[in-house]
C-alpha cells in the first residue's frame, strides 16, 4: 500500500522502518529534516518536506506525534491532500475529545480516523511488539489492521473513535499504581536490610510478579533510569487522565497521588528519566 507516517521519533522511526520492509510504500515527515534523511537512508522510501506532501497519495496515514495540538496542526494539513477514501491512523497518545474531534474532521471530507494509541515503548517499537489499542468504525479498522499487524504483538479494536484514547488511560492508571508499589517494596527491601536480588528471587514468581518487576527491579536497585518512557510523557499521559476523569467522574485518588510524585522527580532534574524512577524520591534525603 502507499503509507504516510509522520512523526519519527523513538517510537516513529522504528514504526515506520517496519512497515518499509513489510514491503509497503512509505513517504515520511518530520518537523526536524535530518529525521527524514536518516530514516530514508536506512530503510529507502520517500520523504516529504511538507505533511500535505506526505499526504498527497497516501492510502492511509500514519502519526505518531506528541501532544493533542500537535494532532490537530498535522491531521489539518493532511486533510487538505489526502485522497477521498483514505484512512487517518493516529498512534499518538491524546485526549479522546481530540481523537473525536480529528473523526468529525475527517468525515467531513470523506476521510476516515482511527485512533490507535501504542503501549510496550520505545523497545516494543523497534522489536514490531506493540500492544495497540483502537477507536474506529469496524469498517474503518478492519481497512489498516494488516498495516497495524506489522508492529503489533497485539491489536484490538475497542470502540468507536474515542475508545483507543480511553483505554490507554486505563493502561497509564495501571502501570502508574504499580510502578509506585514496586518504588516503595524495593525501598522497604533496602530499608529492612535484605538483598533486593535475593528478594526479587523470592518473590517474582509468585501474586507480585509483574512485567515492571520482571524488567525494572534490577534497574531501579542500580538507580539506573534510561529505559525509554520518559516521566514528562508520563505526567502528561496522566493529565490527559486526571482531565478525563474529571468528565466522566472516576475516582482516582493513588493516580492523583503518584502523578505528583512524578512532579518531585521532575524537580529533581529527572524529566527525562524513564518512569521506574519513582524509587528516586524515596531514597532522596527529605
Amino acid at each position: 500500500m502507499k503509507l504516510a507516517f509522520a512523526g519519527l521519533g523513538v517510537m516513529g522511526f522504528p514504526m515506520a522502518g517496519h512497515l518499509a520492509r513489510a514491503g509497503h510504500e512509505v513517504t515520511v515527515y518530520n518537523r526536524s529534516p535530518e529525521k527524514p534523511a536518516r530514516w530514508v537512508e536506512t530503510y529507502g522510501g520517500r520523504a516529504a518536506a511538507t505533511v500535505a506532501e506526505a499526504a498527497r497519495e497516501a492510502e492511509v496515514f500514519l502519526l505518531c506525534v506528541g501532544a493533542d495540538e500537535d494532532v490537530r496542526a498535522v491531521v489539518c494539513e493532511a486533510l487538505t491532500t489526502l485522497p477521498k477514501t483514505s484512512v487517518l491512523v493516529d498512534h499518538t497518545t491524546t485526549s479522546a475529545v481530540v481523537a473525536r474531534e480529528m473523526a468529525e474532521r475527517a468525515a467531513a471530507g470523506g476521510q476516515a480516523f482511527v485512533d490507535a494509541p501504542v503501549s510496550g515503548g520505545q523497545a516494543g517499537a523497534e522489536n514490531g511488539q506493540l500492544t495497540i489499542m483502537c477507536g474506529a468504525a469496524a469498517a474503518d479498522f478492519a481497512r489498516v489492521q494488516p498495516v497495524l499487524e506489522v508492529y503489533a504483538k497485539a491489536l484490538k479494536l475497542m470502540g468507536p473513535v474515542g475508545s483507543g484514547q480511553l483505554t490507554k488511560m486505563v493502561n497509564q492508571i495501571c502501570i502508574a499504581g504499580l510502578v509506585q508499589g514496586l518504588a516503595e517494596g524495593l525501598h522497604f527491601a533496602k530499608r529492612a536490610g535484605l538483598d533486593p536480588d535475593a528478594v526479587y528471587e523470592a518473590i517474582s514468581k509468585g501474586a507480585a510478579q509483574s512485567w515492571q518487576m520482571d524488567n525494572r527491579w534490577k534497574t531501579m536497585s542500580e538507580g539506573r533510569f534510561d529505559f525509554g518512557f520518559a516521566v514528562d510523557w508520563m505526567r502528561k499521559d496522566l493529565g490527559l487522565v486526571l482531565d478525563e476523569a474529571g468528565r466522566n467522574g472516576a475516582a482516582l485518588d493513588v493516580t492523583r497521588l503518584v502523578d505528583g510524585f512524578y512532579a518531585e522527580i521532575q524537580a529533581q532534574g529527572g524529566n527525562r528519566w524513564d518512569t521506574s524512577s519513582l524509587v528516586a524520591r524515596l531514597e532522596t534525603p527529605k
